[in-house]
Formats: structure tokens, sequence, C-alpha cells
């Protein structure tokens, strides 16, 4: 299906909200942030959008570089990899998805490398100029690579980075007002906390174990697209805690609650946004709502639960929450794990939509995890 735009567009289509979408009339008390490159922040992993879009916190796998580096230091897997596909906005629009692909691998037992490319693809977008004259068609899409390290700094607690390269290639070379446009690049980076009591013991078939994390995300440069104007990449701080209950040998839960902050400018009271360095805008973000209370509707809500049974089956819920002035979206997710042999899990995940009219309904997620090699043991020394 393809998406039309007229020429004297110059804003490009990753800064259209969800709210817009919604068709809501925007008033005086709709502070909708908006960035670049937007595809940075959907989850890209069936796990933990069917807990809500939370993971912050969760248990490690190779999907880790994008939820928080900083958990493979504890991965209990010396390698593993992970590959997801996500059609969206598919109500709308036939034509778009996002695929992942990353990679981790313990150097040691207590640390660990990682890679990612994550690939969206928005369709084919047909351009017009004002009379309606089509001026051909392009194949909107933006990637991202990623690479990260991540180290124990003690027994129960770690530290990860991630630097990774952003290719937004919207409208090609398409001319606007005799001008002509580019793709968008920024190099950004992410600094990521884990903290968890970790005691491996012999018998470990009941306990209940409790984790934290924390991340300060897409950190970095503006992107630019050829036009006078720079735009702000989707900078976000994240916190996340994971409570793991082992009722018994084959029955092990899993509670998760994240709350997320983004770390761009506030639309002001004339709908003007700020137009400052990206360092300056991240410390501004905390206190530039002309609102009071504003910056407190700014914060994004996920919990999620997970039933895992013998390590075979896996079941999933979760809500994420967003403020109505904020961009509205509220949802349930719901999902399922199946270990289909000893190293291969299915991961698959469904979003039901609270509000009418939701653009994300009937969105679902598919990720196969691949564990490449046996656990690590308690023993082994460092490298």
């Amino acid at each position: 299906m393809k998406k039309t735009f007229r020429s004297l567009l110059t804003i490009p289509l990753a800064f259209v909200s969800v709210a817009s979408v919604y068709g809501q009339t925007i008033t005086n008390r709709y502070r909708v942030e908006s960035s670049a490159v937007p595809f940075l922040m959907i989850s890209p992993d069936s796990r933990s959008a069917a807990l809500g879009d939370a993971g912050v916190a969760s248990s490690p796998d190779a999907n880790a570089i994008f939820w928080n580096t900083a958990k493979l230091a504890f991965s209990d897997k010396t390698a593993g990899v992970s590959l997801s596909y996500a059609p969206w906005l598919r109500d709308l629009v036939g034509d778009m998805g996002l695929i992942n692909a990353s990679y981790f691998k313990k150097v040691g037992k207590n640390q660990a490398l990682t890679a990612g490319l994550t690939f969206f693809n928005q369709g084919q977008i047909e351009f017009t100029n004002q009379q309606g004259t089509s001026m051909g068609n392009f194949q909107s899409r933006e990637f991202a690579i990623t690479g990260g390290y991540t180290r124990r700094l003690g027994q129960d607690f770690s530290m990860g980075l991630n630097l990774k390269y952003i290719n937004s290639n919207l409208i090609g070379d398409l001319l606007v007002n005799n001008q002509a446009s580019k793709p968008g690049t920024s190099v950004a980076g992410d600094i990521s906390l884990f903290y968890k009591k970790d005691r491996p013991t012999k018998n470990r078939e009941k306990g209940t174990d409790i984790a934290f994390g924390l991340v300060l995300q897409n950190i970095g440069g503006k992107v630019n697209y050829g036009r006078e104007f720079d735009y702000y990449l989707p900078a976000n701080l994240k916190f996340g805690t994971a409570l793991e209950i082992r009722a018994d040998q084959r029955n092990v839960f899993q509670i998760l609650l994240d709350a997320n902050k983004p770390l761009v400018p506030t639309p002001q009271a004339d709908g003007s946004i700020p137009q400052l360095s990206s360092m300056q805008a991240i410390v501004r973000s905390f206190s530039d709502s002309p609102e009071k209370n504003g910056e407190l509707a700014e914060f994004r809500g996920s919990m999620g639960v997970e039933y895992t049974y013998d390590q075979i089956l896996s079941l999933r819920t979760g809500f994420f929450y967003e403020n109505q002035f904020r961009g509205g979206r509220q949802y349930v997710t719901t999902g399922v794990g199946l270990r289909l042999k000893e190293n291969y899990v299915l991961d698959l995940a469904y979003l039901v939509p609270i509000n009418t009219g939701n653009p994300l309904a009937n969105t679902w997620r598919m990720t196969l995890r691949i564990d490449l090699s046996n656990r690590v043991r308690v023993s082994d020394e460092d490298e």
C-alpha cells in the first residue's frame, strides 16, 4: 500500500505521533514529545512486547542489547542469538515492518560482548506536489547498528556500554523548496546498570530473587535531513525492577515493573520546541514543561507477569500506560513462549488496545531465540 506525501512537507514521517494518528483534537494541553528515528523506541522482541514493553531488569537473553546490556554479565549462557519480526501499523498501511537481529557472547565468567541490527521499513511513499501531480515513489527505510560491552563490577553489580550508528533515509534526495534532501545519520550511546543478588547454589528449586536496572539510552548528536532544522534523537531514561519467584523446580514466576521518561524538549505553550544542544535538552527535560506537574505526566509505565513451566512453556501478559496528553498509548499485551528443542525458543506477542481506533491494534510480533552454547559453570574463571 502506498503512502502519499506532498512535497511541501518538511517534517518527515518519523515525527508523526500516535496521538495525531488517533485524530484527537490538539489543544494547548497536549505536549507530545517528538524526535527523529522513533523506531529506536519500538520493543523489538516478542518476550518483552508481551510483558507490556517491560524488560529493563528481566532475565537476560540476546535482546538485552535493547533493554539493558549490563544484564548480559549475569547470563548463565555463553552465547545466544535472537531474530525478530513485527509488522507495524498494519491497520493503516500494509508494508511497514521492523526486523531485528541481536547476538551476544560471554568472554569469561564476568563480561560479555554483544551486537545488534534493527531495520525499519516504512514502506513505499508516493510524493506529490501541491497540485497533486505525482513526483515519483521512494522506499523509506531506517536502520541502526549497535555494539556493546558489559562487565561485572562486583558480585551483584554490572555496567554496560553501547555505541550505535543510525541511518534514516525517509525521502531520499527529494527536492523540497529547491533544496535537496539527504539521509539523516547520527551516532549515539547507551549507559546501563544492573543489580541482582546472585548466589548460585546446588539447590535452587525454591527461592526469590530481585533485580534492578537503570538505562540512559540514545545519547548523542542530532539528525539532519538536509533541511534547516536538526532533530533530536529519542533520548530516554529507563528504570526497571524484576521479582523472580521459584515455587519449585518446574514453576517460575517473574513480575516486572518499568518506568521511562523521554529526555527531549517538551513543546511549549505556543507549540514551539526549544532548539538546544543535545546535552542541554537532556538536562532541561526534567524541568521544561510549561504545566504544573507536567514532568510527572511524561513518565510512561509498563507492568508484566510471566509464568514458565519446566523451561518449556511461558505464558505472559502486561500493560502499558502513557498519559492521554502525552500520546495516549494504553494497551494490554499477551504472549507465549515455547521451547521447540533444547536450544530453540519461539516467542509470540499480541497487542490489545484499550482505545477504540488505536492504530496499534492487531500488532503482533514473533521472535526466535537460539542458545548457542551450554550454561556457564559457576567455577569458571574469568579469562
